[in-house]
């Protein structure tokens, strides 16, 4: 044979001139290389974990909210929302700033007072009619959701916190 043509156990074997020991991170001769597949999974698996972690830290004003009204949790919710498609962090900011503070409750001395008002002009408040986006809602129930086809006197009757309208009309004879 000539001295250009290689045999197999001459294609595996090292360099005459080659060290004994190869550091990790040079490939193998048959070109293989460890280091590249290390650094991939490496790579892969880190940014799915940041992946998940910034969506985690992401959802925090929506999560802080989750306790507050109706109307606050979608104000944070969509600043959450417009923080995550837009990138600015001011929206974020002032979604956690909404979510961390407890809005005072103004409407209900409002509804309070017109239904005393509706009371002594011997009229029925027309604010405690079912309203058309907040179906099976009752407006002297608990903040706590309302399912279907449950009493709701029955959830106030056995809440002792909750307010009894004791402001209803009175006939004008007595």
């Amino acid at each position: 044979m000539s001295d250009s043509v290689q045999t197999s156990t001459e294609i595996g074997a090292l360099n005459p001139l080659a060290p004994e020991h190869l550091p990790y991170f040079i490939p193998a001769a048959d070109g293989s290389d460890h280091m590249l597949h290390t650094a991939i999974y490496f790579l892969l698996f880190f940014a799915f974990v940041g992946g998940v972690l910034y969506l985690h830290m992401h959802s925090l004003p929506e999560r802080m909210a989750h306790g507050h009204g109706r109307t606050q949790f979608q104000i944070v919710a969509m600043l959450g929302l417009l923080a995550l498609f837009t990138h600015e962090n001011l929206f974020w900011i002032a979604a956690l700033l909404l979510a961390a503070t407890t809005l005072p409750d103004f409407l209900t001395p409002i509804t309070s007072g017109a239904r005393s008002l509706a009371g002594l002009a011997g009229r029925e408040y027309e604010g405690d009619a079912e309203r058309e986006d907040d179906p099976g809602h009752d407006p002297g129930a608990p903040l706590h959701h309302h399912v279907p086809g449950t009493p709701t006197a029955q959830a106030s009757a056995d809440d002792p916190f909750q307010d009894t309208p004791t402001d209803t009309p009175k006939d004008a004879k007595g």
